[in-house]
């Protein structure tokens, strides 16, 4: 099934005023619960210097990292993971959220829920 992320920094908690956005594209086979994404983005104040899959988490609310990027955080960002049954579960529920972060935004710059595309 595919995933996707749209990332702003009004989604982020608290939001930001970046004018920075981003897009999760990405596939995950339910059968051995691989997770492969594709993270593009552009506009942030300064580099991306880390980037997350957050959760579980609804919109709205933080959490901590569930999966880190691993490699260069510059655009596009690829990479794979085989992910844990809870993992999973809270991928397909929709509570992960991809983040990523700048000297300026420490926290977070700019955020996107994750869900399932039809």
């Amino acid at each position: 099934m595919r995933i996707k992320a749209s990332l702003s920094g009004a989604s982020e908690v608290p939001a930001t005023t970046s004018a920075g956005v981003g897009m999760v594209d990405g596939t995950f086979d339910t059968q051995t619960n691989q997770l492969s994404w594709t993270l593009t983005y552009s506009g942030l104040t300064g580099p991306a210097k880390a980037g997350h899959f957050h959760g579980p988490a609804d919109v709205g609310k933080n959490a901590g990292v569930a999966l880190g990027f691993t490699g260069s955080v510059e655009s596009p960002i690829k990479g794979t993971a085989t992910l844990t049954p809870a993992q999973a579960q809270d991928l397909l529920a929709g509570k992960w959220y991809a983040n990523l972060h700048t000297a300026a935004n420490p926290g977070g710059e700019i955020r996107g829920q994750v869900t399932a595309a039809p």
